[in-house]
């Protein structure tokens, strides 16, 4: 879905990202080859809840953790990881700086699949890129290590469209993990959903519309634990932090989602944090 939505994103004339994989992700699932992967193929534009405004988040979202990535690595930080990395290309579609390393974590399934497409597509990274087979409810950090990270570098962490999926142990370990394995000058972008939302916004169009156009309930997916404040949690251990709603970034760029009533983006917090 997320890859359906940087495809129509990459033909928008007003662009927020760009990814030209993402189109081939979509057509070599099955259950994904009808979906739309161009603005024309949205008969409602971007007034449909799921391609147009949903589809934008996603774009939005894309397009703010691109610009963390980048800026951080052109600050001197060379190592990155993406946590659960799923269909995302950043390894193979950003304009990395020379020497920078990409360590992608996901189920040996996913990756599978990634590798299927991109290789037959004869795809080449442009960072030195390592994926890791492994569940991030499990000892991700040994494979990790295994495949060559090192904990005294600093590292950009990314942990996008991951947390909401997670138990909320899991996210507690998750952060532990990442404290521990970063030095000072690290820094971790991700995105949480604060609260329990209430029954009008689980009616949200954008919920509904995803259920009835691709079958997708997001509300299922959603880990229904309290979810702890993982923001909070890496203040207390000496990060700081900043925690920024989508509409922040919206106004930023002139262009994305905008506050609806009864809004199931309304939840949506992108958190940046950095490690002293």
């Amino acid at each position: 879905m997320v890859a359906a939505a940087r495809a129509i994103e990459t033909h928008r004339h007003d662009a927020l990202a760009r990814d030209e994989f993402a189109e081939h992700f979509v057509r070599a699932a099955r259950a994904s080859t009808h979906w739309p992967v161009r603005p024309e193929q949205v008969a409602d534009g971007e007034a449909d809840p799921l391609w147009g405004r949903l589809g934008r988040y996603f774009a939005l979202r894309t397009r703010a953790l691109d610009d963390f990535l980048l800026a951080t690595a052109h600050d001197g930080v060379q190592q990155v990881v993406l946590l659960g990395a799923g269909l995302d290309a950043r390894a193979f579609r950003l304009d990395w700086p020379d020497g920078c390393a990409v360590f992608e974590i996901d189920t040996p399934e996913v990756l599978a699949f990634k590798h299927g497409v991109l290789d037959g597509l004869g795809a080449t990274a442009k960072a030195v890129r390592t994926p890791i087979g492994a569940d991030l409810r499990a000892d991700w950090a040994s494979a990790l290590a295994h495949a060559g990270f090192d904990a005294s570098a600093p590292t950009a962490w990314l942990a996008e469209g991951l947390l909401l999926y997670l138990p909320s142990a899991s996210e507690r370990q998750l952060m532990a993990c990442v404290d521990d394995l970063s030095a000072p000058g690290s820094s971790l972008a991700f995105e949480v959903k604060l609260g329990v939302e209430r029954p009008q916004v689980r009616e949200s169009p954008v919920y509904t519309e995803t259920r009835r156009q691709i079958g997708v309930d997001l509300l299922a997916l959603f880990d229904g634990e309290p979810r702890p404040d993982s923001a909070a949690d890496l203040a207390a251990r000496g990060w700081i932090t900043a925690v920024c709603t989508p509409y922040d970034f919206t106004r930023r760029h002139g262009r994305g989602p905008r506050p609806q009533r009864d809004d199931a983006l309304a939840a949506n917090r992108w958190v940046f944090a950095r490690k002293p």
